[in-house]
């Protein structure tokens, strides 16, 4: 075999050099794999090139709300197909009967072809029933998904074959809210923990191979939104669950309730994830406002730092977040408020230090329920916003930082008379996966050097 050119040697060698793989890193579930909402991967790119992102492929899908979930080479997403239901034609809060489907898809990461699909009947009663909420958690050989109605499933990664199935409306008399089921299911050791509802079993925890109940804990009016999740504190292992009437701290082992602090919320939303940092814990809620407590550090217990809640929704003092997960970090909290103002405000007081529309509006005029959500990379966050852009911007107590902006995908809901995005995206692998109501797309985001 007659060997390269030396010109060819480092041609290809360039070639290499020239788009490394960043480390990989799977977001096997809500919030990625640390469940922080910290993507981690290196040799991603400071700033988009002109035109955006190169996208490395897009796929059909059905309607729904709910984000992606990469693991071991593959994505999984719940949609529902055939839907075209743009925002609550009926009003705000009607929840008149919708005939359909709901969809479990799993796709190749790499070309997104469909690998396999599971399919069910599922009649909506919900106000917005364009599809799904819940994000798929994986876990080893098996994806969990909870559907907009309760159904939860237990499927084999490879072949979609169910292993497992609850309804829980079915199994335990649960009503489903407003805005239907949507906190994802969380996998902690051989338990999968789902926010249910119903008296005396708001959290249930089943085994992760035979669906069997293990334990149920609580009793809230209803469920709320928010996913459940886990912290160590007061040196044990705590199972965190916000539900409309209370913050709660739970053994994840028994249910045995360690500690819970009253914070009743108006139509049940308790929706972002409490947000840990050190020895705080911080939640926000669009009618209610927000309260950061402190936990103790020798047992699972805690203590009110403060709460402040508006005059109302509109005229709020600290923060009033309604889906995005507000983020902490060296001694100031960001989050987006009730109508779509990015916050910066002081960890230790609840005070606010400055706030803009520039990441949220398209006019830069606030709008009932506008919002984005916040992926930290490195020293700046990935934001991605209602219009379908995605931010690189720096957040310090000195301001807002814009680095660089691409549009990713068209809105295609409706709320608050404007076309929305409301779906979280999920960074894996060097890429960022994002789904609207039509397609899921996949942009390559590794540095490409020169």
């Amino acid at each position: 075999m007659r060997p390269l050119p030396l010109v060819a040697l480092l041609g290809l060698v360039a070639a290499a050099v020239g788009a490394p793989r960043a480390a990989a890193d799977d977001w096997p579930h809500w919030q990625g794999p640390r469940s922080d909402g910290i993507w981690r991967e290196q040799g991603i790119l400071d700033t988009f090139p002109a035109g955006g992102p190169p996208v490395r492929w897009r796929a059909a899908i059905g309607a729904g709300y709910s984000s992606p979930a990469i693991a071991a080479g593959r994505v999984f997403i719940l949609d529902r197909p055939g839907s075209e239901t743009r925002g609550n034609p009926g009003g705000a809060l009607d929840r008149s009967a919708q005939a359909g489907r709901e969809r479990v898809l799993c796709l190749d990461e790499q070309d997104g072809r469909i690998l396999w699909q599971h399919e069910y009947e599922c009649p909506y009663f919900i106000s917005y029933p364009a599809g799904p909420r819940a994000s798929p958690t994986v876990a080893g050989n098996r994806v969990y998904t909870i559907g907009a109605e309760g159904d939860l499933h237990c499927l084999d990664v490879a072949t979609g074959r169910v292993v497992w199935a609850k309804s829980f409306k079915r199994d335990y008399g649960a009503a489903t809210q407003t805005w239907g089921f949507a906190a994802p299911p969380l996998v902690e050791g051989d338990r999968v923990i789902c926010m249910v509802g119903g008296e005396g079993h708001t959290v249930v925890a089943f085994e992760r191979e035979t669906g069997r109940e293990l334990w149920r804990a609580l009793n809230a009016r209803e469920t709320g939104y928010a996913p459940p999740t886990l912290i160590e504190a007061g040196g044990r292992r705590q199972l965190i669950v916000w539900d409309s009437d209370a913050l709660s701290g739970l053994d994840p082992a028994t249910g045995a309730v360690f500690w819970s602090e009253p914070f009743k919320t108006k139509m049940a939303h308790a929706i972002g994830t409490p947000r840990k940092h050190g020895e705080f814990l911080f939640i926000s809620s669009f009618f209610d406002g927000s309260m950061l407590l402190r936990l103790d550090a020798t047992a699972p217990r805690v203590t009110v730092e403060w709460q402040i809640k508006g005059r109302s929704e509109v005229k709020p003092e600290s923060l009033h977040s309604l889906m995005s997960t507000p983020f902490i970090e060296d001694g100031h909290i960001y989050g987006v408020c009730s109508f779509g103002q990015l916050r910066c405000l002081k960890l230790a007081t609840g005070e606010r230090v400055w706030e803009t529309l520039v990441p949220t509006s398209r006019d830069g005029k606030p709008a009932r329920w506008m919002t984005a959500f916040l992926v930290k990379h490195a020293d700046r966050f990935f934001i991605y916003n209602e219009t379908g852009d995605l931010i690189i911007a720096r957040l310090t107590p000195q301001g807002y930082e814009e680095i660089s902006r691409a549009h990713l995908l068209d809105p295609t809901n409706r709320a608050g008379g404007r076309d929305v995005h409301w779906s979280h995206p999920a960074f894996a692998n060097g890429s960022v996966f994002v789904r609207n109501d039509r397609e899921l797309l996949c942009a390559d985001l590794r540095a490409r050097k020169k």
